[in-house]
């Protein structure tokens, strides 16, 4: 475990729980996915081997930041980014997320211009093309399916809990000792810390209003259960600045081999100096 430190910052109606991981280079604010938490960027982190310190706020309604109140939304997110770059004194904030992550930071890019980018998409950002006349919740459960689904669940234990996420081939496969603290740092001792409240708000924004995303995206063969065909296709994205990351899911692109080809665009893509001996490898 490299080292962390956590952080409360003041935001409207509370405070945010915000994870650094200290280092000497540039500072890049890090957004993570729908049901998602912090530690989601622990293996990317780690790949960036102390040479850009990354920072990844809990978002609104999850984990350390899940009592903060509504609204909710992409636009909240991208205030609550902003008060995190004032907090670290960072005048124009690199930004970078993953799944609906890759949305917030598009529209804080488009919210607070002249404040943020360059902006990296790591799997979400760009449309997914859901029918309009679904509701959130249908259109939720066609998305992210069994993320949604262990909101409304309970569980007596902690492992328990971990059980349940292995038991996802999308994650069982390539368990580590990240993904555990990951998902540990989402149980409240019976559930999920996530406010369904603020998924449902913040899907509305995502399905129905997402900012335009013209920035750089990496994207994921394999979607949320290691099934062939992802979030995108490349059709989807043809005349976009996307890359595919090979052999990876949604999950493993941060939390498995994709965290190195993360690291690396973090510092090409966000036109960051890292340093001549940087090769973008995670420890061992």
């Amino acid at each position: 475990m490299i080292d962390m430190t956590e952080i409360d910052v003041p935001v409207a109606g509370g405070t945010l729980r915000v994870v650094s991981w200290p280092a000497e280079g540039p500072t890049v604010i890090a957004a993570h996915g729908i049901t998602a938490n912090a530690l989601a960027w622990a293996p990317v982190a780690r790949a960036l081997r102390g040479r850009v310190h990354l920072v990844a706020p809990d978002l609104r309604g999850r984990a350390g930041s899940a009592g903060l109140p509504g609204p909710y939304g992409l636009d909240t997110h991208a205030d609550d980014l902003l008060a995190v770059a004032d907090h670290f004194g960072v005048t124009r904030a690199p930004l970078v997320g993953h799944s609906m992550g890759g949305f917030v930071v598009a529209a804080t890019a488009a919210r607070h211009p002249g404040r943020f980018g360059p902006v990296l998409m790591v799997d979400g950002g760009v449309a997914l093309g859901v029918p309009a006349h679904l509701d959130v919740d249908t259109a939720l459960e066609a998305v992210i399916g069994p993320a949604m689904r262990r909101l409304s669940m309970t569980f007596p234990s902690a492992e328990a809990y971990l059980d349940y996420f292995r038991a996802n081939p999308a994650l069982g496969r390539y368990w580590n000792s990240d993904l555990e603290a990951y998902v540990l740092r989402d149980f409240t001792g019976s559930g999920s810390s996530c406010a369904l409240a603020a998924i449902r708000g913040d899907a509305a924004d995502m399905l129905r209003d997402p900012r335009p995303a013209d920035f750089p995206l990496l994207w994921a063969p394999r979607g949320l259960m290691d099934e062939e065909g992802g979030l995108y296709r490349a059709e989807q994205l043809a005349g976009l600045d996307a890359e595919l990351v090979p052999d990876v899911n949604h999950y493993t692109i941060l939390a498995g081999a994709g965290a190195a080809r993360v690291a690396e665009r973090i510092h090409t893509s966000l036109g960051i100096e890292v340093g001549s001996g940087y090769m973008g490898l995670p420890e061992t």
